[in-house]
C-alpha cells in the first residue's frame, strides 16, 4: 500500500560537500512497514522549473522514533532545495514504492555500493542484522571526502572501502578489491546499488561463481507508480517499470 504524508524535518546533517542527511518525523499515523530497497517519491517545494517529484531510496528507519532519513546528493535544483530544508519544515513524500531487497538464504551477505548506491544498504543492513545476519559492506567513492555515514554502517557489519585515488581504504573501484578478486568467494550473496557498470561487473561475477546478487537500478524514475514509462529496464520478460517492477532485481532477469 502506498502512502502521501507530510513530515516534519527535524534533521539536517551535511555529511559532505554534497551529501547531506535528512531526518523526517512522521506525523500522527504509525509508518507502515518498509522494506530495504524502496524508495520515496518527494515533493519538491520552492524550486522553480522542479515540476516533478524526485525519486529517494529509504536510507534508514527508525520505528520506534518514527522517523525516516534519506541520504541525498545535491546534483541539481530540486535536490539542492531539499538539503536546504530548515528544521520544522514540512516534506511531502509517496511512499513506500517499488520492491525491495529479498532476505537470503544464507548467512554470507557482501552489501556493495558505489556513490550514492549507498544510501539503501544502511537500511538493509539493520533489516539483515535484526534476523541474525551480521552484513559486510563494500562501499566505494571518487575520494575520501565522498564517504559518508561509515560509522553507522560499522556499527553493522565489517565495512570495507575502495577510494579512486587511493585517499582512503584500498586504491581503485569497488571491482577491484581483494574480496572481489578471489576464485573462491567467502559469500553466497551480493546485494549492490550504484553505477550500473559496476553492477554489470558484479553480475557477471556472480554468475560464473554461481551467487545470488540482486541490483538496485537507478533508471530515472519520474512518477513511481508505472504511469509515465521512463524508467524501462529490459529483462528476461520483456520491458518493466524500474519504479514498480524493481526497483531491486535479481542480476540474471535483467537482459545486460
Amino acid at each position: 500500500m502506498k502512502y502521501i504524508h507530510d513530515f516534519t524535518v527535524v534533521g539536517n546533517d551535511r555529511q559532505t560537500k554534497d551529501f547531506v542527511v535528512l531526518t523526517l518525523q512522521a506525523g500522527a499515523e504509525a509508518l507502515p512497514e518498509m522494506q530495504p530497497g524502496q524508495f520515496a517519491e518527494v515533493r519538491i517545494d520552492g524550486a522553480p522549473g522542479a515540476y516533478l517529484r524526485r525519486p529517494l531510496s529509504i536510507h534508514d528507519v527508525d520505528y520506534d522514533k518514527q522517523q525516516i532519513k534519506l541520504l541525498i546528493q545535491e546534483v541539481g535544483k530540486g535536490t539542492k532545495v531539499l538539503t536546504q530544508q530548515a528544521i520544522g519544515s514540512n516534506v511531502n513524500m509517496v511512499y513506500p514504492l517499488g520492491k525491495g531487497y529479498n532476505m537470503p538464504d544464507s548467512k554470507r551477505v557482501l552489501l556493495v555500493g558505489g556513490g550514492c548506491g549507498v544510501a539503501p544498504l544502511l537500511f538493509l543492513g539493520r533489516h539483515l542484522k535484526k534476523n541474525g545476519i551480521t552484513p559486510r559492506f563494500l562501499i566505494g567513492t571518487r575520494t575520501a571526502a565522498n564517504l559518508v555515514r561509515l560509522d553507522a554502517y560499522s556499527e553493522l557489519g565489517e565495512v570495507m572501502v575502495t577510494t579512486e585515488d587511493g585517499s582512503a581504504g584500498t586504491k581503485g573501484y569497488v571491482v577491484n578489491h581483494p574480496v572481489m578478486r578471489t576464485q573462491q568467494p567467502d559469500f553466497d550473496w551480493i546485494y549492490t546499488c550504484g553505477p550500473e557498470p559496476m553492477m554489470r561487473i558484479l553480475a557477471k561475477y556472480a554468475n560464473n561463481h554461481n551467487l545470488t546478487c540482486q541490483v538496485s537500478l537507478e533508471n530515472h524514475m519520474a512518477c513511481g507508480i508505472g504511469a509515465c514509462l521512463c524508467c524501462i529496464a529490459p529483462t528476461r520478460d520483456g520491458n518493466k517499470c524500474t519504479c514498480t517492477d524493481g526497483p531491486v532485481f535479481d542480476s540474471k532477469y535483467l537482459q545486460w
